[in-house]
């Protein structure tokens, strides 16, 4: 079956981290994406490994010419919808903004900034931790002492990529109904403001502390957080209602009764250092022999490496190998119209002649 985005056609601006995720997340989905790239742009990790880049071909473009841009005009006009990730107003100096292309009046344009399309802070550079930095969320995670940026996931590809590929599927479903297009403003700031949603309102309702390792869900609770074991692995443990905390303590062999009740907050540190010891008795995957599988809400901490292996992720298929490259399956699940990597993963540039003709264009 083909997926759910099967006769949509995406031009996707070649860019950075959230813009070619969102791109690879819709062509999983079943959307025809065509990446538009510099001559001779010059790819970190090289094209046999970059898994953002999956599923889709690319056309070699220079937009600073009359030709290159007259090309991607040309592929914009039959196209349900654009991906670029360049500041604000760089593609209307190219003279390829969304009112550029008053002959496709459903084109969906989604535009990935990281301050968005306006504001104080729209021109200027930045990168995701500067992006989270402003929500509240970066001065939420880690250890007391100082903020920790959760890699790039939060910012990129959380608050930027799923806003922008979401916010395309919600226009073209619109586009659908009216017959008309609209820009998507998707700013990685805004994203992150919105995914930090449950952790505005505890604290509006006083159950957040504004201090990193001080509540339930950032590491501070016993039951909420990483234990090292015996052979320097970790054990994560989120036994956050009461009966599965008294199923994680039976289970490890602590008797409840004997330690300090599971919110008394006075005395967190004082359950943490017992559960910690118990923990440290133990090899990694030993504990994750006894606990996996039960109410226990614990998990071994596997590395990069070793995630693919797992026998669920093996069971559930989330993870494949596509072109000698071990990645993750397209996500989430559908049952009629599931995703998949399309075949024909470039390497080399498609024929801007061919691509033309093939798109009617």
């Amino acid at each position: 079956m083909r997926g759910p985005l099967d006769g949509f056609r995406i031009v996707e601006i070649a860019g950075l981290g959230p813009t070619p995720f969102a791109a690879m997340t819709l062509a999983d989905m079943g959307a025809e994406v065509i990446r538009i790239e510099r001559p001779g742009n010059r790819h970190l990790l090289g094209l046999d490994y970059d898994i953002l880049n999956r599923g889709r071909g690319f056309v070699a473009l220079d937009l600073k010419s009359e030709e290159g841009r007259g090309i991607a005009r040309r592929l914009i006009q039959r196209a349900d919808g654009l991906i670029e990730g360049m500041r604000p107003g760089a593609m209307e100096r190219l003279g390829l903004g969304p009112e550029d292309f008053p002959e496709n009046p459903r084109l969906v344009y989604g535009r990935m900034t990281g301050w968005g399309q306006a504001g104080p802070l729209a021109h200027a550079a930045g990168h995701d931790i500067t992006y989270i930095a402003l929500s509240g969320a970066l001065h939420a995670i880690g250890p007391a002492e100082r903020p920790v940026p959760p890699l790039n996931l939060l910012g990129d590809f959380g608050g930027g990529a799923m806003y922008l590929a979401f916010g395309m599927v919600c226009a073209f479903l619109d586009a659908a109904r009216s017959g008309k297009g609209q820009v998507v403003d998707a700013a990685i700031s805004g994203g992150t403001a919105h995914l930090m949603a449950m952790i505005q309102g505890m604290a509006a309702a006083g159950l957040w502390r504004d201090a990193r390792a001080a509540n339930i869900l950032d590491g501070a609770a016993p039951f909420y957080g990483c234990y090292r074991c015996k052979c320097g692995g970790f054990l994560a443990v989120g036994a956050i209602e009461a009966k599965f905390w008294a199923e994680f303590l039976a289970r490890i062999g602590l008797d409840a009764g004997a330690l300090p009740d599971q919110m008394d907050r006075a005395r967190w540190p004082e359950l943490r250092a017992a559960v910690a010891a118990r923990i440290a008795e133990e090899t990694r995957d030993a504990w994750a022999a006894l606990l996996e599988g039960t109410d226990a809400c614990a998990a071994p901490v596997l590395t990069i490496a070793e995630a693919p292996g797992h026998a669920h992720n093996r069971a559930r298929g989330a993870y494949l190998d596509h072109e000698g490259v071990t990645q993750p399956a397209p996500a989430p699940r559908l049952s009629r119209t599931p995703g998949r990597i399309a075949e024909g993963s470039q390497v080399a540039p498609l024929d801007p002649a061919e691509l033309l003709g093939k798109w009617g264009a």
